[in-house]
């Protein structure tokens, strides 16, 4: 699995509060307008400016908070390639991995806004083609690649019936 798209830089403790803003709970029913607004408090110009395919580039902690199974939906729905943070929220990664958001924890200092990437989930890097630097990511395991091709846990047990991964 090889993903291209720029970056977009955010910091530490990025909440599903920013991701899916609490004034616009009325929404949530709504996953295509809502998406609209994704990350709108933490960058009010994300969504108008990220284009399919793009990346959210965050520090530690992303998605702390409540546990919004909206918040990693409206980031998939918005067409985000993937999140790279240093860590993340557990339930917000449990809830990104049920619906097929792919999540990569590596070192996020040397990406920068803007800084186009090529992310090889297989063989384990993100090549930084801005800056021409290859950052490491631990490979994810074929079971999670699985689940990820086949749109996250949800839709695996659609087709499967099961839990059964292997």
């Amino acid at each position: 699995m090889e993903l291209r798209g720029k970056a977009f830089k955010f910091g530490d403790d990025i909440s599903t509060d920013h991701i899916a803003p609490g004034r616009l709970f009325h929404l949530r029913s709504n996953l295509p307008e809502l998406a609209k607004h994704v990350l709108e408090d933490a960058d009010s110009e994300f969504a108008s400016k990220m284009s399919k395919g793009d990346f959210v580039v965050a520090g530690n902690n992303f998605g702390l908070g409540s546990s919004r199974e909206h918040a990693p939906q409206i980031i998939k729905i918005a067409g985000v390639g993937a999140v790279l943070a240093k860590s993340f929220a557990r339930i917000f990664y449990r809830n990104a991995i049920n619906i097929g958001l792919l999540l990569i924890e590596c070192d996020t200092d040397k990406i920068d806004a803007g800084d186009e990437l090529e992310i090889n989930i297989k063989e384990g890097y993100v090549n930084n083609i801005t800056k021409n630097e290859k950052l490491t990511i631990t490979p994810l395991p074929e079971v999670m690649i699985k689940l990820l091709n086949e749109g996250g846990l949800i839709e695996h047990i659609k087709i499967h019936g099961d839990f059964d991964l292997v």
